[in-house]
């Protein structure tokens, strides 16, 4: 399986309009690029703690990781009763894109993300379809979905799994809809992402179950790990396996 949990679909050009963010409702290009089909597994970011020890629990810097950084994992190299098979979380924006780079690959940008997560399993973009955002918004009710093993949700349009339906995940550039315009070119605050109420009267399935993704996204720093967190690599060029 691990050879195959390596694998990366070919994710082809195309635009889409962000949902959030934007100062103008033009669609954003997203150039061609791979993408893991899968989130990382506790199984691969072992072998990669097993390479880096100063990524491990116990030797991590506190400006790289915060105190739930792999909270659930018994010791630094043992993630304990947790599934080799299930998505590694707990993981601080650092680590992640230093796994990453240690494959050869990065973090996916945040459009990149939303491209390949706006597809279900025939459309590019799903957005507008009720049952697809209903599908969303029936994970964010559940509980514990990060103990699920990789590969169990839909495969969608790209041939990827699990952009929706197992743990968030970590994106390059995760906060830049709150930075300046100057940081960011074609983004500015979206002041509605910092008020919960602008989600309540949302009567449109899609913009709220985006908005929460945006909403999130926001509240994370670098450092930040969480039980629900997770993260998968892209490449700009085909990698090498």
């Amino acid at each position: 399986m691990k050879a195959q949990e390596k694998e990366m679909a070919f994710i082809n050009e195309g635009s889409y309009i962000p949902l959030y963010g934007a100062v103008s409702k033009n669609p954003v290009l997203v150039k061609s690029f791979y993408m893991d089909i899968y989130p990382v597994t506790n199984s691969q970011f072992l072998d990669f703690l097993k390479k880096n020890s100063s990524y491990r629990k116990s030797k991590i810097k506190g400006i790289f990781a915060d105190k739930s950084y792999l909270s659930y994992w018994i010791n630094d190299l043992d993630f304990g009763n947790a599934n080799p098979k299930s998505p590694v979380t707990g993981v601080s924006w650092f680590a992640a894109k230093k796994y990453c780079e240690c494959e050869g690959k990065r973090l996916a940008t945040m459009d990149e993300w939303e491209y390949v997560a706006m597809a279900d399993t025939k459309k590019i973009d799903a957005r507008t379809k009720k049952e697809f955002n209903e599908y969303i918004l029936s994970w964010y009710e559940k509980s514990r979905t990060y103990e699920n093993q990789i590969g169990k949700t839909f495969k969608n349009y790209w041939g990827v799994y699990d952009m929706h339906g197992l743990v968030w995940e970590w994106t390059s550039d995760f906060n830049s809809i709150f930075l300046s315009g100057e940081s960011r070119k074609d983004k500015s605050t979206d002041k509605n992402l910092f008020c919960g109420s602008a989600s309540v009267n949302a009567s449109d399935l899609m913009d709220y179950a985006a908005f929460m993704r945006y909403a999130f996204r926001g509240s994370l720093k670098a450092q930040y790990s969480t039980r629900n967190l997770g993260f998968r690599c892209a490449s700009t060029t085909k990698p090498k396996i």
